[in-house]
C-alpha cells in the first residue's frame, strides 16, 4: 500500500479519534460544574420508571467523570482501546435509560455515538498517530 495512502488513513482515523475524545471531554467538562444539578434532573427524568433512584444518582455523579476520563484519553491517543470500551459501554448505559423513557430521538443520537466507537475500535490498527504508538503499546501494525 502507498505509504502516502495510509499516512492519510491513520491521519483521519486521529482526526476521528480526536472529534470523539473532543465530544466527550467537554459532556464531562460542562458537567462537572453544575453536577449536583445534573443528578436532580436525573433522578427526577427517571422517577417513573422502574430505576432505584440511588441507582441513578450513582450513575448522575458518575457519568461526567467517565465521560472526562474517555474524552481525555481519546484526544491523546492513550489507553485507546481500553477508552473505547469504556466509552462504548456507557453508551450501552445511556441508550438503555433513553429507550427505558421511550425518548426514541435521544436513543437514535445514542446509536449514532455507538457506531463511531465501533469504527474506533474496529479500526483500532490505524491508531498510529497517538501517545500508544509513541509509548509501543499501540494495537496497529507496523508498515514494513
Amino acid at each position: 500500500m502507498c505509504s502516502t495512502k495510509q499516512n492519510s488513513k491513520d491521519l483521519a482515523y486521529a482526526l476521528l479519534r480526536l472529534a470523539m475524545g473532543v465530544n466527550m471531554f467537554v459532556h464531562g467538562m460542562v458537567r462537572l460544574p453544575k453536577l449536583e444539578g445534573f443528578n436532580t434532573w436525573m433522578v427526577g427524568y427517571f422517577q417513573d420508571t422502574f430505576l432505584p433512584d440511588f441507582l441513578v444518582s450513582l450513575l448522575a455523579y458518575t457519568i461526567p467523570f467517565v465521560e472526562l476520563i474517555v474524552g481525555a484519553l481519546l484526544i491523546l491517543g492513550l489507553f485507546t482501546r481500553q477508552a473505547l470500551l469504556v466509552g462504548a459501554l456507557l453508551i450501552v448505559v445511556l441508550l438503555f435509560g433513553a429507550c427505558l423513557k421511550e425518548n426514541w430521538e435521544w436513543a437514535s443520537f445514542q446509536m449514532i455515538y455507538a457506531i463511531f466507537f465501533f469504527m474506533l475500535s474496529y479500526f483500532i490498527e490505524l491508531n498510529k498517530v497517538s501517545i500508544d504508538k509513541l509509548r509501543g503499546k499501540c494495537d496497529c501494525e507496523e508498515n514494513n
